[in-house]
């Protein structure tokens, strides 16, 4: 019964390294996916920043910093974002859904009682929040991913340096013990046949 019940372990541990290995497997091409959208958003997002404060020192020239700061303190706070959980083998990855550019800053700014200048760096912040939250999205999908690639990984090296090789022998021990007894045995039945042989 310790045989047939570490032969049924074995086969079940096997089924699960195979399953975590394919699931390894989708987790990695998903990571190199969103790495490689990841790098592009970044570089995008740092040319936007330099575009952005660029805009902010011409406004600075143009209107000064007081009307500047003066329209920053007019703009209420953010339009909220949603998040929803995308599943990736189990994983949970955020996916972030950012406002209309339009509605970003949300209410208390006009465009009629600005100048062109402020309205450009408006536009700007507009843009970079946008790719921000797109940098954001990918980054904490990045991360959860790793995580769950390592996790899967040593269960993987578990199953496959561990788990496994001790199940198999102990069951190839069990086996030949089992052998062992069985000849054992056989031996005992030939002496106990010869002597009732003898006997008769």
């Amino acid at each position: 019964m310790n045989l047939l019940n570490t032969r049924k372990r074995i086969s079940v541990a096997e089924r699960g390294h195979d399953i975590l290995k394919r699931k390894r497997e989708v987790l990695v091409g998903e990571f190199l996916k969103l790495i490689k959208d990841s790098r592009g958003s970044r570089l995008a997002m740092r040319d936007m920043l330099q575009q952005g404060y660029k805009s902010v020192a011409i406004a600075s020239t143009y209107v000064g910093d007081f009307e500047l700061d003066s329209v920053a303190a007019g703009i209420k706070e953010a339009a909220p974002l949603s998040i929803v959980q995308r599943n990736v083998m189990g994983v949970k990855i955020p996916e972030i859904s950012a406002p209309a550019e339009k509605d970003i800053f949300g209410e208390g700014y006009s465009i009629l009682s600005t100048s062109a200048a402020i309205d450009d760096v408006r536009d700007s912040f507009e843009r970079i929040t946008g790719m921000i939250i797109d940098v954001a999205r990918r980054e904490q999908g990045l991360k959860r991913l790793v995580l769950e690639i390592d996790k899967t990984k040593r269960r993987v090296n578990a199953l496959e340096y561990v788990l496994i090789p001790n199940l198999s022998h102990r069951a190839k021990y069990m086996s030949m013990r089992l052998d062992e007894m069985d000849r054992d045995m056989f031996a005992a039945l030939k002496h106990v046949k010869k002597r009732l042989a003898k006997s008769e």
